[in-house]
């Protein structure tokens, strides 16, 4: 695994680290798509989730799936914090705190780190650019998420 990801990825991810504030690539990322885990690839955020909480790390407020993340207490820092890490495969996330906006108020602080994204475009291309389902071409193997 170490092979595969980055020091930081493997440093947030494998041993609970934290990216400083501000530095993450998708702190400030405002494409449409999915943002997935860095480890497995399981689908974890919407970008039409995502918001600008001011914290300096990417911020949403609802996940795609309910069981997508599992959560667990955190007293690491002296305070308690409520950690997130990707229920498929148990990589570090990010913290979840009650100061969201509506409609859930919840912020799901995460890593960008931990993070990786797929485009919307790249998603559903696939089905439209030859035709649709009807065409038969290979290019439909993929499907939307």
């Amino acid at each position: 695994m170490r092979k595969r990801l980055t020091p930081m990825q493997y440093h947030v991810t494998q041993e609970r680290g934290t990216e400083s504030a501000f530095t993450g690539e998708f702190t400030h990322h405002k494409d449409e798509g999915t943002y997935t885990c860095v480890v497995c690839a399981a689908p974890l955020f919407s970008s039409d989730a995502k918001f600008d909480s001011g914290s300096g790390w990417p911020s949403f407020f609802d996940l795609m799936k309910e069981q997508s993340i599992a959560l667990s207490d955190d007293f690491s820092c002296g305070i308690h914090r409520v950690e997130t890490t990707c229920s498929q495969c148990g990589a570090h996330l990010g913290h979840l705190f009650d100061d969201g906006p509506r409609p859930t108020g919840k912020r799901y602080c995460i890593n960008s780190a931990s993070l990786a994204f797929q485009p919307k475009d790249v998603a559903s291309s696939s089905s439209t650019a030859e035709g649709g389902a009807a065409s038969g071409s290979a290019s439909n193997e993929k499907t939307e998420l």
